[in-house]
């Protein structure tokens, strides 16, 4: 790569990155210097990256989905496994969806899935809600220029009325570590995203459980719930949407470590 002679060196950088642990370090060394404004800038960048920070805080967003979302410091980071369950959810989608992003993060799911249905039926409405004032703030950023909009607080509860009964796709990307295993995870997610983005409770299936207890009432006859959930924890969440009502099925994707959960109220 060509640079400034003001620049520091492209292999200067990947070896720093690479003395940090980064294993991709040629690649984030790339990101880094495209994604500097100056010299220093970059340097402080570099910095950041060293000193721990995502990647995705440090250059301002991250690739999902083939987007570019834009993700703020301490706003969860989009997981390339979850790109699954994004798939999922665009061959269920019925022609003119209406979509529900809930834990939305970045809203990085509910914009993805809009930008999936575009030009195959397209959608008729995408509405994203978080509790944590900074995903909402980064969300709202991402789901308006989806032609989408965020509300702030408690899974449903901000959600307008008039959706009761009429949302096909529900898209619950809830936290499912269990409370005792949120220290074991990478200081990436441990340290710089939002605890109530990863902390599901003492099984990891508390968030699950109220999403589950309400989706019944906003989902239409023949809506779908998705959510991410980890392989050990199948056989839990599965009685969990069921006694709600719901018919379940499982999908996996070996390739990127992903199980998602697909629930459908009886149509």
């Amino acid at each position: 790569m060509s640079a400034s002679p003001l620049f520091p060196p492209y292999s200067a950088i990947v070896t720093t990155l690479r003395a940090a642990g980064c294993v991709f370090a040629e690649d984030e060394a790339r990101l880094l210097t495209a994604a500097a404004g100056t010299p220093a800038g970059l340097l402080a960048m570099v910095e950041r990256r060293v000193a721990g920070l995502p990647l995705e805080h440090v250059i301002g967003w991250a690739e999902f989905c083939g987007l570019r979302i834009e993700v703020d410091p301490g706003v969860f980071v989009p997981r390339r496994r979850t790109e699954f369950l994004v798939e999922q959810a665009a061959a269920v989608a019925p022609p003119g969806a209406v979509l529900v992003d809930l834990c939305c993060g970045s809203g990085a799911l509910g914009a993805a899935l809009a930008a999936a249905l575009t030009g195959a039926g397209g959608h008729a409405g995408l509405y994203a809600a978080d509790i944590d004032p900074a995903a909402v703030r980064c969300a709202r950023r991402n789901v308006t220029a989806a032609g989408g909009r965020v509300y702030e607080g408690d899974l449903f509860e901000p959600l307008p009325a008039t959706l009761h009964g009429r949302v096909d796709v529900l898209l619950a990307n809830v936290p499912y570590v269990p409370t005792e295993e949120v220290e074991l995870l990478p200081a990436e997610a441990r340290l710089h995203e939002a605890r109530v983005a990863l902390d599901g409770g003492a099984d990891g299936l508390d968030v699950l459980r109220r999403v589950a207890a309400g989706a019944p009432h906003w989902l239409a006859p023949g809506g779908h719930l998705l959510f991410e959930t980890s392989e050990r924890q199948v056989p839990q969440a599965v009685d969990t949407v069921t006694r709600s009502g719901l018919a379940v099925r499982v999908a996996e994707c070996e390739e990127r470590y992903a199980t998602v959960v697909v629930a459908t109220r009886p149509g």
